[in-house]
């Protein structure tokens, strides 16, 4: 059922990624928009798309499998598909980018010029930090005019169950709270943006700038150290199928009191950066617990919840480590007949594939986070904020990466994946924080 009251805001809107969070996507704002749009970038996944929708009468569909969120599955109408930009028409008043946040660059310049005069805003669906910035700097003579408005991270766990059938998005978790903020002061849209996702049964706090809302993915501070080491980095490059998973204990999966440790330090690392940019760091226990998947007090109880930051560094570790062991099975899901719950941490390792096209695919996790840890790594270079830890995770994935296309040939990947704006990125953020920050040495 649309709201009749917020057409008027959203418009025609357009999904650019049409993975599972943008099919959800589609889905959830079908119910605000005038029309709905979807592309996707040339490929073999855009082909297969095309076909299939043409099968489904231009319909994509969302199945929420979230005890007590069932009522929130729907389909969605798509009145346009487009495989790349060739043909893309100006009519679209409201943009969600549904694509890795490293790609954001090649998207903004393929935009044709009288887009760029048509859209209204521009909504960053799983941004890192500094990806609003850099949106703007992009947008260049448009950016007073478009507003770009920043999630904290997309607000559920999404995935196409049947490679096959990438038109039904299943939804297997929804977040408890995300945060969004706009570029501008009059943060026109925030509020229907909000209210949206409010009815999807996700709070939605409006913050102050979109470094604050940046600030707070989860992917920040969990993922490098999880999914940037070695055991997993050897997992991820495989050639044969892996049997581990990724949230796992070691040896069935990375998490051991080093990864922990590693964890601890990259979020203290994180948290100095931001304090420099005059953003409030994150009380990482209290994030992971409150926002994200909550433990039994049993295992930790809300005191050392709220005390965490003031706690000694092998006791940040130690909690650390209880709390991913008690969500190795889903804490609060009812025991089947032979008392058995969730198995909540069996995540298979997306790992590395060749595509008909001949390119390998490298999984989003973890590029798509040692790009936003290389833009931090640029932020706190220009603000002389030592960040040991994250080098030394990015140099992990490097290493792994240039020696897996060196071994199984360096020209069969997509251009984009070379793609980087890290350093564009960094100054963007500086200057919308009105520093005017040079390189040490420069």
């Amino acid at each position: 059922m649309r709201h009749e009251s917020k057409p008027a805001i959203f418009g025609n809107t357009l999904i650019i990624g049409a993975g599972p969070a943008g099919i959800h996507a589609a889905v959830s704002w079908s119910r605000v928009s005038n029309r709905i749009g979807l592309l996707n970038r040339e490929g073999e996944h855009a082909r297969q798309v095309r076909k299939l929708l043409a099968d489904a009468d231009f319909h994509v569909q969302c199945d929420v499998l979230v005890s007590g969120k069932e009522q929130l599955s729907g389909s969605a109408k798509i009145h346009r598909y487009y495989e790349g930009y060739q043909e893309l028409d100006p009519d679209w008043d409201t943009v969600l980018l549904c694509t890795p946040s490293d790609h954001y660059g090649r998207i903004l310049g393929e935009w044709p010029g009288e887009m760029r005069r048509k859209v209204k805003q521009l909504i960053l669906l799983s941004p890192g930090i500094g990806s609003n910035a850099l949106v703007q700097s992009l947008l260049g003579e448009h950016a007073q005019r478009i507003e770009v408005v920043s999630l904290s991270t997309y607000y559920a766990a999404s995935k196409f169950m049947n490679a096959r059938a990438p038109l039904t998005s299943v939804v297997k978790g929804i977040k408890r709270k995300i945060r969004l903020a706009s570029g501008r002061r009059e943060r026109s849209v925030c509020i229907a943006v909000s209210e949206l996702i409010q009815t999807l049964g996700v709070q939605c706090e409006i913050v102050d700038t979109p470094l604050e809302a940046e600030s707070h993915s989860i992917t920040t501070y969990v993922h490098p150290p999880l999914f940037m080491n070695t055991f997993s980095l050897n997992e991820i490059f495989s050639l044969s199928k892996s049997s581990k998973y990724m949230y796992k204990l070691y040896p069935e999966g990375p998490i051991t009191p080093h990864v922990m440790r590693s964890m601890v330090h990259l979020w203290k690392e994180v948290s100095r950066v931001l304090q420099k940019l005059e953003i409030q760091p994150v009380n990482l226990l209290k994030f992971l617990n409150d926002d994200n998947y909550p433990v039994h007090e049993q295992s930790i109880s809300r005191a050392q919840i709220e005390e965490f930051p003031s706690m000694d560094a092998v006791m940040q570790e130690y909690l650390l480590y209880v709390r991913y062991s008690s969500l190795l099975i889903d804490p609060f899901s009812a025991p089947d007949e032979q008392g058995r719950y969730y198995d909540f941490s069996a995540v298979p390792y997306r790992q590395v594939v060749l595509d008909r096209d001949g390119c390998w695919q490298i999984p989003r996790v973890p590029h798509e986070d040692y790009y936003k840890l290389k833009v931090l790594c640029e932020v706190a270079i220009r603000l002389e904020v030592p960040m040991p830890q994250a080098r030394s995770l990015i140099e992990q994935y490097r290493n792994k990466l240039f020696s897996f296309l060196a071994s199984e040939g360096t020209g069969r990947y997509h251009p984009d994946f070379i793609e980087d704006h890290a350093e564009e990125q960094a100054a963007a953020v500086l200057k919308t924080t009105h520093r005017n920050v040079q390189i040490a040495g420069e």
